[in-house]
């Protein structure tokens, strides 16, 4: 019966704070779940299932704990409560900031805007790079290359690759397969990529490589395979650790010499690595311009001249073909000229088309030229764009940015071109955006929460106050651990804010209670809160920096993702556990003093 009045009183003592404490993380972690964009596909998962949980473990503190408290927790033996040696020199540390509460405001202010500075200092990127076991090489030969050129440059480039140390195997891709059983090459590979040849990597696994990073190998990678001849290299994964420059316009010409010069400038930017622009790509083609005046004398449109030149060259449309049926599947038929009349001029204008007073050859109604065009054109919102990809090396995102922007090419843009970005460049600034309307959300929820469960619109403001002493912490175990500030970082940030949140809220909550049970005095009540509360704190703060300790060492896996939010968090709790230990009073003196003198001014005696 002791026990179970015991547990009873305990779960109404704290029943408060607990609630408090759950719909204000939930208030944190629910907002990232709706965040927009790539981001949003990443935090949403990450959002549910933290709210989730929380409001489950609300359950097991409200029902499950007191009732195990009851049933298995025996009566301590009652004997004088010694306190622990540093206890009295906390509670000296309180009472010294209570009396000297400006000079703690104004060091405390000075913290946080140095933390502010320091995080202008950091290197930003939406993704950290990883140091996985596995890379892609991509050979592009020059367009009209054939397929016996690809294959040869790719064993010359494979035979390379494996004379590196921590190359384990390599294996090779060319071209691939026509989709949706539509026309191909004669060698059963796509025409658009015959010329392509795709070497997947395997390393050996990071710790047998003496300390080298996955970035390191694709360096020397990169470097082994610069003397191929005819052949542009892209190392590592498409879209992976990559700056993507988009400039559009209408002019294509203009856009091109454009795009060309800031190629050439992109060069003389020191530690990076391969630079692509969709610019260069030109290929050898036939261009076919119709005599309409002399069509219209035979009865010959332009209908009938593309559909014969598509079917003579490239067959007809795959629903169009007949099909061979086999036993489970259909085999498509293509007819068309073989390879080595499709390369005949001569033969070619002598292709009949149909027309109104019967077959009329190609040559009169048409004029066929040879020359070159791009192999693609790209468009980027409705506009003819060039797409200038930077391969980032070692160096991170933001930095890349910064000097690139810097670009005398970019910074005096001609009329009529624009210039944008995608992939992560693109990601990341919706990362920022969303992050910083979400916390905003958060914040606001937060608030709204504690004024619910409180009553009291001010005392709010002082558990509020902890998020700011979190960031300082977050920002210099970044920079003390040359990480960069990136999308796990500001998970382990989003984590920080209801850590330190909760911590504020166990303090403020019993300072309130102190004051209204025990008819203490504002000074006693919060010396009183600090004796009872900063082992409950401490021990949380210690728990959670203990279970990510492991993950911010990287002692298992790829610490490339976890580690910086391990980081974030560790760093932000230890600033924000002892500052709110020491500050979160004095906050809340000064917001006490200011809900006195506001009654002085709106409350009639």
């Amino acid at each position: 019966k002791a026990s179970t009045q015991a547990a009873i009183d305990a779960a109404a003592e704290i029943g408060l704070a607990v609630i408090a404490t759950t719909f204000t993380l939930i208030a944190v972690f629910l907002p990232t779940a709706f965040m927009g964009g790539m981001p949003g596909k990443i935090f949403m998962q990450f959002g549910w299932t933290a709210a989730i949980s929380v409001f489950f473990s609300l359950v097991v503190a409200r029902l499950l704990t007191p009732m195990m408290a009851a049933y298995m927790m025996k009566v301590p033996t009652l004997h004088a409560v010694r306190e622990p040696v540093w206890m009295q020199t906390y509670l000296q540390i309180v009472q010294w900031c209570l009396d000297r509460r400006g000079a703690t405001v104004v060091a405390v202010s000075a913290l946080f805007i140095g933390g502010l500075g320091v995080a202008m200092l950091l290197p930003t990127t939406f993704m950290p790079p990883d140091d996985e076991a596995q890379t892609q090489v991509t050979l592009s030969l020059a367009p009209g290359s054939a397929l016996t050129d690809t294959i040869t440059i790719a064993e010359r480039a494979r035979q390379k690759l494996m004379q590196n140390p921590n190359v384990l195997m390599v294996y090779t891709a060319i071209g691939g397969g026509s989709s949706g059983g539509g026309p191909s090459d004669d060698d059963a590979v796509s025409a658009a990529n015959v010329r392509t040849a795709m070497l997947t990597v395997m390393l050996k696994h990071r710790k047998e490589r003496q300390g080298m990073t996955m970035q390191g190998v694709e360096k020397q990678i990169r470097e082994s395979l610069a003397m191929l001849p005819g052949v542009r290299v892209t190392v590592g994964k498409d879209g992976v650790n990559k700056y993507v420059l988009v400039l559009t316009g209408e002019d294509s010409r203009a856009l091109e010499r454009h795009a060309f010069q800031v190629q050439q400038e992109l060069r003389s930017i020191p530690r990076i690595g391969a630079i692509t622009s969709t610019a260069s790509l030109v290929r050898p083609e036939l261009t076919i311009r119709p005599d309409f005046v002399r069509a219209a004398e035979l009865g010959v449109t332009s209908a009938d001249i593309a559909e014969t030149v598509r079917v003579a060259t490239m067959g007809d449309y795959p629903q169009d073909l007949a099909k061979l049926n086999l036993n489970g599947r259909q085999v498509p038929i293509i007819v068309r000229l073989d390879h080595v009349a499709r390369n005949d001029i001569e033969l070619l204008k002598r292709l009949p088309v149909p027309g109104a007073r019967g077959p009329v050859a190609l040559e009169n109604v048409s004029t066929l030229d040879e020359g070159s065009g791009p192999a693609e054109i790209n468009r980027h919102d409705r506009k003819r764009n060039v797409n200038i990809e930077v391969d980032l090396g070692d160096m991170a995102l933001g930095d890349v940015e910064k000097m690139i922007s810097a670009l005398p090419s970019l910074k005096r843009l001609p009329v009529g071109i624009e210039r944008g970005t995608l992939g992560d460049a693109e990601a990341f600034e919706e990362l920022a955006t969303g992050f910083g309307l979400s916390m905003i959300t958060g914040m606001l929820c937060i608030y709204m929460v504690l004024v619910l469960l409180l009553k009291d619109f001010a005392q709010p403001i002082t558990i509020l106050s902890a998020l700011i002493l979190s960031v300082p912490g977050a920002i210099l175990a970044l920079w003390f651990t040359g990480s960069a500030l990136s999308m796990p970082s500001m998970i382990g940030l989003v984590m920080l804010m209801g850590i330190a949140t909760k911590n504020s809220i166990l303090l403020v909550d019993y300072i309130v209670i102190a004051r209204r049970d025990s008819s203490l005095d504002r000074t006693a009540a919060i010396l009183d809160a600090c004796l009872k509360r900063v082992r409950p704190i401490l021990m949380t703060t210690i728990a959670m920096g203990a279970g990510m300790t492991p993950v911010a060492l990287g002692l298992s896996g790829d610490p490339a993702f976890r580690a910086p939010m391990a980081i974030v968090v560790i760093g932000g709790l230890i600033t924000s556990t002892l500052l709110s230990l020491v500050v979160v009073p004095v906050v809340y003196s000064y917001v006490d003093d200011g809900v006195k003198s506001a009654r002085r001014w709106f409350v009639a005696p």
